[in-house]
């Protein structure tokens, strides 16, 4: 079978393969003292060659062993580098074998008591975390389309309440006061029909002075405000415009001279 249908064998930390190393060199230097117990008085070269070969040579296959296991692991999703886990312990170690077996031994890791109560916790906020996750993809799936919607029928409903006070704003003006008014405006077209109703409505305008026309439309007040940021933009345009032609004048006369004397 393919060994790209084998999944890796997934490590949490580096220090998981140091630890694994470590594990390998010493089961191997047990059994390597076992068969071939430290000679008594041998220091370096002058020892036991046969065991300091054989040092050597468990050093070696251990060392191939996890390099050719490396592309099946990963660490935290990463590849693995064995470079820097599979350093040379002094040259296989002494005669007496004390070498290997100190390198071997692995760093003293204390590991945290198992808390079942934050393990708990975890597996809370990871299930909030989803429960989120879902509702922000809800959110994202209908928002869009209800706020859309309610916009339109906002500028509907506007459109509808101009067209209402345009309507009640005619009417008003349409209505005379007597009878004539409401003949006058039946016997032409609609256009004429207002016209003709202001102008034969009493003899005057149909309009009393307590009749409040602006008050009829809603967005009088913007109108207004609109139209006076207009008349101050323009006043402020006036009062600016003869210093900045000043300047251009200035400018033009200064680039002409320029051109000029070259």
């Amino acid at each position: 079978m393919d060994a790209a249908h084998h999944r890796k064998i997934e490590l949490q930390a580096p220090e998981d393969l140091s630890y694994l190393v470590a594990n390998v060199r010493r089961a191997a230097a047990e059994h390597i003292n076992e068969a071939f117990p430290p000679v008594d008085g041998a220091q370096g070269d002058d020892g036991d060659e046969l065991r300091t070969r054989i040092d050597e040579l468990v050093n070696e296959y251990i060392a191939k062993t996890f390099t050719l296991a490396a592309p099946n692991l990963s660490i935290n999703g990463l590849p693995v580098d064995t470079s820097r886990f599979l350093l040379p312990d002094g040259g296989g170690g002494r005669g007496d074998g004390t070498g290997s077996a100190d390198a071997a031994q692995p760093e003293a890791v204390v590991y945290e008591p198992f808390d079942a109560r934050r393990r708990q916790r975890v597996e809370e906020l990871t299930r909030e975390e989803e429960d989120l996750l879902r509702d922000i993809a809800l959110l994202k799936r209908g928002v869009p389309a209800a706020a859309a919607a309610a916009w339109a029928e906002a500028a509907r409903r506007g459109v509808r309440d101009d067209e209402e006070a345009l309507a009640a704003v005619t009417a008003r003006l349409v209505s005379p006061g007597g009878g004539s008014g409401g003949a006058a405006a039946s016997g032409g077209g609609e256009g004429g029909g207002v016209m003709e109703g202001v102008e034969l409505g009493g003899g005057g305008s149909v309009l009393s002075e307590d009749d409040d026309v602006a008050g009829l439309l809603e967005r009088q007040d913007d109108v207004e405000r609109s139209y006076e940021a207009a008349v101050r933009g323009l006043g402020r345009l006036k009062r600016e415009m003869p210093a900045v032609v000043a300047r251009m004048e200035r400018a033009r006369a200064a680039g002409e001279y320029v051109v000029t004397e070259k």
